[in-house]
């Protein structure tokens, strides 16, 4: 096979088209063995490799499709496959030959031949292909079948409603019971792509046909397994037995050596067990998945981060699956940087008190490291360890103090930063620390950094002696501030009038401040925010302290948690590009469908009372009958173009959305989200649509829905009702 490569390396070279051309052209004269015809061809194949350009040499190399060999006509249709939708106006010469080949004896040709017939969406071709894909889905060869389970996933790309009338969808459903276990990967396949799609039909499995499905996982290929054990996302257990069974007959697959089948495996898993009661059940499949998710990080880089990524997600739905395992996500000397903070950020989850020792001397290691972003998340995470878990909270702020004594600027701004929180999180406990924190004004730079030490010397002005000559230090570049540490300014010199309003140096710094922030700031937020303060020190000082000095609520790490129902949504993508960036496909893949629970008898309280809800929209029906004569406009003749949007069309579109409602619907549901076949038509037939006098009367609503261009997550108050809020 390495001498093969070898001397086919010599076909990558750059040739012209007219030395192409002339070589086919002989080879027709003299080649019983059509090895001239071979050897031209994989040098046009090479030059499409390498990317040139040769769509010209289409009529030349049709002329070899009917060549008998093989490994010739495998060539001929891959150049097809490359050129053949740009050339509609010479694609219908090859498919005589197509027909031809669908019919042929040997089983490898009739797949090749439906193959890429599918593989060119135009309409002559895919009317000729219709037909012959029907018969190859019931050919007798496997090899033939599961090829066209495929190409029926890209007719239905190409034309939806047309496979659908033609029954593709159904034959596909009645190939996930065939004897042949690549047969019905591959039909899963098909039928989750199409069930992917916002306008494909609803793809639903009852009980009896996933343990079909759970039977061929064993003789399936890695490629076929992963489907099948996604497609059992589509299967909603009606009572927790069956999701306990289903669970217990999946976790095998935990054992597997493919990444992507593990990930898979732990994404059924999860969904499962929002369906199951068995608690001791539950904690024994968290346990069992914790060893394959640790043993993924000894693979190369971009499969860790991979698996961080998803890990990140299942620890906070689960944390008990990897609470005794935070040693394994310790950094290692030659992990890439993008590894580094991914298991820094895991190891801050893991901690608690039983382990926060070994965390807190693992990122004093991280904190002297020469890479600055890493250094700054780990003198960070130290802060919001210390904010997480109270015990650990004083060796956190001796190594706080320890870094600020190094000097080094940057982590002496991340200790402020932090600092400020810990204040919050504990109120009254640490403010000793003070002094030693002044002492490094002069290495703050950084807008966030200015603003916690401006925070903290306006909230502890009482405590701190000098803190107008501090105050009138940092106040001196106030203009030239971003309008976080201008806000921050603010806010602390009205706090120094409240404790020291006696004393002259307060009365001109605060005077100072609010005439820079109403007169010469163009901000409207701090302009607003000076002239409110400035009117409540003028009017009442007593009401202004009681507002600017109320008590704080003390911080939490809650806020660090994602949305319960969002976070059960992104796990239904376990494994995909959604678990990585953490937002659902819908939200930045076109015509993606969305995921989301279905409730059931055997769903779990908590995982109900956060459902979200999804619900897929409607396609635009070609026409819209309304029974009557339909309104009359006496006093304007209608236009020509008027009358000819005014003639009937077929209403094809009804019955197509209702075959599309029930084409797999096994149990006789309606499916995730409740996709009626009403409800779009909603408003259309309220009276007659008359012109508008005023030529602004129909932009009531043109800036309503622009935030809905950026992706958002999911509201943290919604409960599986607000639509707006989940469909962007």
């Amino acid at each position: 096979m390495s001498t093969q490569q070898g001397q086919d390396a010599k076909f990558f070279q750059r040739g012209k088209i007219e030395e192409f051309r002339a070589e086919l052209q002989a080879a027709e004269a003299k080649d019983k063995k059509f090895q001239k015809r071979k050897t031209v061809l994989k040098k046009i194949v090479a030059n499409i490799t390498m990317g040139n350009d040769m769509s010209p040499l289409f009529h030349d190399v049709i002329q070899c499709i009917g060549t008998p060999l093989l490994e010739i006509k495998k060539m001929v249709y891959l150049f097809l496959v490359s050129y053949g939708r740009s050339k509609p106006d010479q694609i219908h010469l090859v498919i005589p030959s197509f027909l031809q080949d669908c019919n042929d004896r040997n089983p490898l040709i009739r797949a090749l031949a439906i193959r890429t017939m599918s593989y060119i969406p135009i309409p002559v071709v895919t009317e000729a292909l219709t037909d012959q894909l029907r018969h190859c889905l019931k050919d007798r060869d496997p090899y033939v079948r599961k090829t066209a389970a495929i190409c029926v996933a890209k007719v239905y790309t190409a034309d939806p409603r047309k496979a659908e009338r033609k029954g593709f969808v159904e034959l596909l459903r009645d190939m996930l019971i065939d004897e042949n276990a690549t047969v019905v990967s591959n039909a899963v396949a098909a039928l989750s792509e199409i069930g992917d799609r916002q306008d494909g039909v609803i793809f639903k499995l009852n009980l009896t046909i996933a343990n079909k499905l759970l039977s061929a996982l064993g003789e399936s290929s890695e490629w076929g397994q992963i489907y099948i054990l996604d497609s059992l996302l589509r299967y909603v257990p009606e009572q927790h037995a069956d999701a306990e069974m289903m669970a217990e007959r999946v976790i095998v697959q935990l054992q597997h050596a493919n990444s992507a089948v593990v990930l898979t495996t732990i994404k059924v898993l999860l969904y499962l067990m929002n369906y199951m009661g068995d608690r001791r059940l539950i904690d024994y499949i968290c346990r069992k998945m914790g060893p394959p998710l640790v043993t993924l990080l000894s693979s190369g880089p971009e499969v860790q981060y991979v698996a961080l990524r998803n890990i990140l997600l299942i620890i906070q739905r689960r944390p008990t699956v990897l609470k005794n395992d935070v040693k394994a996500f310790f950094c290692k000397y030659n992990d890439p940087i993008y590894v580094k903070l991914a298991k820094l950020e895991i190891m801050y989850r893991l901690a608690r008190e039983e382990n926060a020792r070994e965390v807190l001397a693992e990122l004093e290691e991280y904190a002297s490291e020469v890479d600055v972003d890493f250094v700054r998340k780990a003198v960070r995470s130290i802060g919001r360890l210390a904010i997480k878990v109270e015990p650990a909270a004083d060796k956190c702020i001796e190594s706080l103090l320890k870094l600020i004594e190094t000097k080094v600027t940057y982590v002496v701004q991340e200790a402020v930063i932090v600092t400020k929180d810990i204040f919050r999180r504990y109120p009254g406990k640490y403010e000793g620390i003070i002094p030693k924190i002044c002492e490094n004004l002069d290495a703050l730079d950084e807008p966030e950094a200015k603003a916690a030490m401006v925070w903290i010397l306006g909230q502890f002005a009482d405590k701190i002696d000098n803190v107008e000559e501090l105050l009138d230090d940092l106040v001196y570049s106030f203009l030239d501030e971003p309008a976080e540490v201008q806000l921050a300014h603010l806010t602390a010199v009205v706090k120094l009038f409240i404790y020291k309003s006696q004393s002259e140096v307060t009365k001109a710094l605060v005077h100072k401040v609010l005439k820079w922030a109403t007169e010469d700031i163009d901000n409207p937020d701090l302009r607003d925010r000076g002239f409110m303060y400035w009117r409540m020190l003028a009017m009442n000082p007593a009401v202004a302290a009681e507002i600017v000095l109320a008590e704080k609520p003390a911080i939490t790490t809650d806020s660090d948690r994602m949305d319960r129902g969002a976070l059960d949504q992104l796990l239904l993508h376990t494994g995909t590009l959604g678990s990585i960036y953490h937002k659902n496909p819908e939200t930045f893949i076109r015509n993606a469908a969305g995921r989301a629970l279905i409730d059931s008898p055997a769903l779990n309280a908590n995982s109900r009372a956060v459902l979200v809800s999804l619900a897929r929209p409607q396609l635009p029906p070609i026409a819209i009958s309304v029974s009557g004569p339909g309104p009359v406009e006496p006093t304007r003749p209608p236009q020509p173009s008027e009358a000819a949007n005014n003639v009937p069309l077929p209403t094809i579109m009804e019955s197509s959305r209702s075959d599309e409602r029930d084409l797999l619907d096994v149990e006789g549901d309606d499916g995730a989200g409740g996709d009626s076949g009403e409800g779009y038509l909603e408003g259309d037939d309220d009276g007659p649509v008359t012109k508008a006098a005023d030529p602004y009367a129909s932009l009531g609503g043109a800036f309503g829905g622009y935030v809905t261009d950026v992706p958002q997550p999911v509201a943290g108050g919604s409960r599986g009702g607000d639509l707006d809020d989940l469909l962007l």
